[in-house]
Parts: structure tokens; sequence; C-alpha cells
């Protein structure tokens, strides 16, 4: 699957940056404590951290930078503008940064490509948090994800955030060994099985029977997985404990 991984960020940011500046106190109806000041100002500070970091190229010490070195954004309206500019920084570094090159990242060395990645399902992710704030506070309907994004978010879910940040004993024991197929209804190529196992979580693409099987549209699936849509609200089958269980476990 390809996907200019700049274009969502520049899309998803500009959309996350143009949020209105007198809701900011605005509740974030699926994260508890959140308001669209925390979403601004924890993704502005993200893209801060991964520019930071692609500047200090390989052997940077990702966990000091975070810690250390990056500058939180103003609180109020203008953490806004604030997001604007470190939106445009990173766009800036990741287009001058080789998708080649060896970088530092969280789960050790990869290529700056890696980055790229994570940084668009990040911003996207939370546009999704901002405009359903805005919208739960009277404005308008969030504008809906891009499909291709979505999918390519729903492989980065299963290829990265399950194996590297979902730990095993996360996971209800009783679980063990159930599955999850995920089946896209708009998309021929969306299909997962995500396996419960003993030692953590695993995935491959395919058609299987599973414990359960969740359908909807790509972009659905996606923000299900982030625990940003209920669950419910896709057409299920089977057994959706074993869901619940997967999504329980899956706070990131």
């Amino acid at each position: 699957m390809t996907l200019d991984h700049l274009a969502t960020i520049a899309r998803e940011g500009d959309r996350l940056a143009a949020m209105p500046a007198d809701a900011m106190s605005a509740p974030v109806p699926t994260v508890p404590g959140w308001t669209l000041e925390h979403v601004v100002r924890h993704t502005g500070k993200v893209h801060r951290w991964v520019a930071s970091v692609l500047r200090a190229g390989p052997g940077a010490d990702v966990a000091r930078i975070a810690r250390e070195d990056v500058a939180s954004l103003p609180k109020g309206p203008e953490a806004l503008e604030a997001y604007r500019e470190s939106l445009h920084d990173v766009i800036e570094v990741l287009t001058e940064t080789d998708p080649e090159r060896p970088t530092e990242t969280f789960v050790g060395l990869r290529t700056a490509a890696f980055w790229r990645r994570r940084t668009a399902h990040e911003v996207s992710v939370h546009r999704v948090d901002a405009a359903d704030a805005v919208h739960a506070a009277g404005g308008p309907v969030p504008e809906p994800l891009d499909a291709e994004s979505s999918a390519d978010g729903i492989a980065e879910l299963t290829e990265l955030q399950y194996r590297f940040r979902l730990a095993a004993d996360r996971l209800d024991p009783a679980a063990a060994g159930s599955t999850v197929h995920l089946h896209a209804t708009d998309r021929a190529d969306v299909e997962w099985v995500i396996t419960l196992g003993e030692d953590g979580v695993t995935a491959h693409r395919g058609h299987e029977k599973s414990s359960v099987a969740l359908r909807g549209d790509t972009a659905a699936l996606y923000l299900t997985l982030w625990r940003r849509r209920p669950v419910e609200a896709l057409d299920t089958v089977g057994d959706l404990a074993v869901a619940r269980v997967l999504l329980e476990a899956s706070r990131f």
C-alpha cells in the first residue's frame, strides 16, 4: 500500500489548526479528561518531538529529547497558532529528510519513513478528537477520514502498535487463542485476522473464521480500533467480548 503520508499530515494538520479558538475548553467525548486545548497542545508537542529527533540524527536519545528538549505549546487560543508553526516545521523536516535515512524511533533504529507514517496517523486520530469536541459543543459534523489513509492506519496498528506497545499482561488470559477478523466493506484489500495470544497480539492479512468478525467501512474500523468509535456501531458477528478485550488492552 502506497500512501502520501506528507499529504495526509498537511491535510489533517491544517484541519486541526483551523479549529475554532473559542472552543478550546470543549471536552473530547471519547477521551475523558481531555479538551480541544489538550489535543492541540499534545499534537503540537509531538510534532516538535519528531522534528527534534530527526534533526538529531542516528544515535539520538529519543526519550531524553521528549523529556528535556521539547517545549510545551502555550495554553489558550494561542496554542492554535503555535500548533500551526509546529506542523509546518515537522512537515519541512520530514520533507527534507531522505525517507530511507536511518533514524532513531521509540522502537529502535528505523528509517525516516517511520516518522512520516507515525505522524500521519498521530495527527489523523487527534484531528478527529478535536472535531468531535467541536461537534459535541454544537459545531459541524467532523469531516470524514480518507479511506486509503485509514487502511494504512489499520496496517500501522497491526504491524507496529500491537507488536511493540500492547504488552501481553494487558490481555485477559481467558481470551488467549481468540481471534478478531477485520473486514472493510469499502475496500477489498483491508482484511486482517488479529490473534490474542499468551505472549501478546499478532496479526496477518486474510479472511478466516474468527471468534468475532467486525465489519464496517475502513475509517470506521480504524477509529474503532483507536477507541474513538463504539464497537457496537460496526456490523459484528460472533463473540463481541473478544473484541472488547482487544480494545480494552489498546490504551496507548
